[in-house]
């Protein structure tokens, strides 16, 4: 069975490199045309020697994402794509324009355990983690389809990123790395539904990524009807998590709320949010719903959107609303690919 070499970091890539015989520099520059050039095979490495290229051919799989679908925003120019792996398994990818540049959305597992219950990525149910070189290649491939560089990450695609924790603390490392695509952790967000275990590891990383939490309730009785996690860490646990790791690392917190019509969008659930959130490092960004077939949800009226975001901030929380990009070309998690695999059943 090949080796994935997509997902060795530089220091196992050298040491790969002295088991065959070869100079350890020439693992560098392997290094750089998987991460740097986003080469999609061996062959396109034209500095490395032809029996090289031929070693790696026979020893190595370079795992990169085909484009099964595109779709592009007549809007605001976000294109989704539709990726579809080395192994036929399909996920999604999101690239939205800024002024500050291009940021990717990136999906960390196949479909997702967690079942919240206004989200689409679950309906499917939960098939695999993705592996390090599958996370890269998602940004790789966007770049090399789109001619762009990417200059921030957001780890908020299909999957729950601290479910596959070490595949996504090593895609982060690679990331980051100068010897690769250096994007900065600052630049770098990862989100999570409030997996407290994995929270509390991740504090012990130390990382300067942005966390950001898919609170969506400010009581259990809200959030265990709508996000079975609740069932396993509960708010005081999650919120106590949360207080933890800002004090670790002196990093905001941004609490993600999707705010649903006549389930958690009155102005009692908005006193009851600021209370929990008083005094701790962190702003609230919240998230009109999307629409899920499967589901009946639907998204709260603007005057209650208004009025929620008013008394947050009278009790001195900060708060946002997020843009809504791609909203044309359902750009939120998880609806093209569960479209896609209605068609093939």
């Amino acid at each position: 069975m090949k080796t994935d070499i997509k997902s060795l970091s530089l220091s196992e890539l050298k040491a790969e490199m002295e088991n065959m015989g070869e100079k350890s520099f020439k693992a560098k520059q392997i290094y750089s045309w998987l991460h740097k050039r986003g080469a999609e095979s061996f062959d396109e490495m034209t500095d490395i020697s032809k029996k090289l290229r031929e070693n790696l051919e026979n020893s190595y799989d370079i795992y990169n994402c085909s484009i099964e679908k595109k779709l592009v925003s007549m809007y605001d120019n976000t294109v989704k794509y539709l990726f579809r792996l080395h192994d036929g398994e399909l996920i999604e990818s999101v690239v939205m324009k800024y002024k500050y540049g291009y940021t990717i959305c990136v999906s960390s597992q196949v479909g997702c355990k967690m079942g919240c219950r206004f989200c689409a990525s679950g309906i499917a149910g939960f098939v695999r983690n993705l592996n390090v070189s599958e996370i890269l290649s998602q940004i790789y491939t966007a770049q090399r389809d789109l001619d762009i560089r990417i200059s921030h990450i957001v780890m908020m695609g299909v999957g729950e990123p601290l479910d596959n924790f070490d595949n996504v603390i090593k895609f982060l490392s690679m990331i980051s790395d100068e010897n690769g695509l250096n994007i900065g952790m600052r630049n770098i967000s990862l989100s999570t539904c409030g997996v407290v275990t994995g929270i509390y590891k991740l504090l012990e990383k130390k990382l300067q990524l942005t966390l950001s939490i898919s609170l969506h309730a400010p009581n259990d009785e809200i959030r265990s009807r709508t996000m079975p996690v609740n069932d396993r860490w509960n708010i005081d646990e999650l919120l106590k998590a949360c207080r933890d790791y800002t004090k670790e690392t002196s990093r905001r917190i941004s609490f993600e709320y999707a705010m649903i019509d006549g389930v958690n969008d009155s102005d009692e659930c908005a006193r009851e949010l600021a209370s929990r959130l008083k005094g701790m490092l962190c702003h609230v960004n919240l998230i009109p719903v999307n629409s899920v077939k499967e589901r009946n949800f639907r998204k709260s009226n603007d005057k209650q959107i208004e009025s929620f975001i008013k008394i947050l901030e009278a009790k001195g929380i900060n708060v946002t609303v997020r843009r809504t990009l791609g909203s044309d070309i359902n750009a939120s998690c998880g609806q093209l690919r569960r479209g896609e695999n209605n068609q093939d059943n």
